[in-house]
């Protein structure tokens, strides 16, 4: 009988250095706002090269556990659920890039998301809540004709419905997904006047979050979305 094959793979020294450091921000030793030990410290600790040390420390930045500044010594991030997808956001990207049916499913997955979202605000929302979404569809009323600053302003918009709801997860998701369609948002939408529907539907939103009503917010969420959603096209695609 044959022995199963177990090769031993051996890891790079860079490696083993990104798992130690890995660890110590994972038990507690160094925590969020810590500045990293020094290059100098690390090879001492750890009796590796610069190299090595370099190699990892660009690997944790790369994971969001550390931020580096040239000149600085990299500290330790607060791990949040933003910065968790930021991590995924070139990924996410490039996978829409290569295919329309993948941003096809963007769209509808936004849909899914925020016809949920301003259900949680007709619920919850408080009248500072209210105040500042008409601020936001005031804003978004003064940048006509902008259409970089009218898409921020509607991104802002959507963005605070889910933060309504007061869980960071589901605001975090929110701005990954409008991060990513923004990209994919079409010139159409401010030459041929259409920036006038969705303010008058944003409006149909607020009011209807504000009456508390998640039947009829969630109808006009539904009504505005899917009319805007051929406003986001890959480049030689129609939507």
């Amino acid at each position: 009988m044959s022995l199963p094959s177990e090769r031993i793979v051996r890891t790079k020294l860079s490696d083993e250095v990104f798992a130690r450091l890995k660890q110590l921000i994972e038990t507690g030793e160094l925590k969020a706002g810590d500045d990293m030990p020094s290059e100098r410290e690390l090879m001492e600790r750890f009796g590796v090269g610069r190299p090595a040390i370099r190699e990892a420390m660009q690997a944790l930045a790369g994971k969001g556990l550390v931020e580096i500044s040239h000149g600085e010594r990299a500290k330790v991030l607060q791990v949040t659920a933003e910065s968790i997808f930021r991590q995924v956001d070139l990924p996410a990207k490039l996978m829409l890039s290569g295919s329309s049916d993948s941003l096809e499913h963007l769209k509808s997955a936004r849909i899914f998301f925020e016809r949920g979202m301003v259900r949680e605000a007709a619920v919850k929302a408080t009248p500072e809540d209210i105040a500042e979404l008409r601020d936001l569809l005031d804003k978004q009323g003064q940048n006509i004709g902008d259409s970089e600053l009218f898409i921020e302003a509607d991104m802002a918009f959507h963005r605070k419905i889910a933060q309504i709801s007061g869980n960071p997860i589901f605001a975090a998701v929110s701005g990954a997904m409008l991060g990513w369609l923004k990209s994919y948002h079409t010139e159409m939408l401010i030459w041929t006047g259409r920036e006038n529907f969705t303010l008058v539907e944003h409006e149909e939103i607020i009011r209807t979050i504000e009456k508390g009503d998640a039947d009829l917010a969630e109808k006009a969420m539904i009504k505005h979305l899917e009319r805007s959603r051929a406003l986001y096209a890959l480049k030689n695609h129609k939507a």
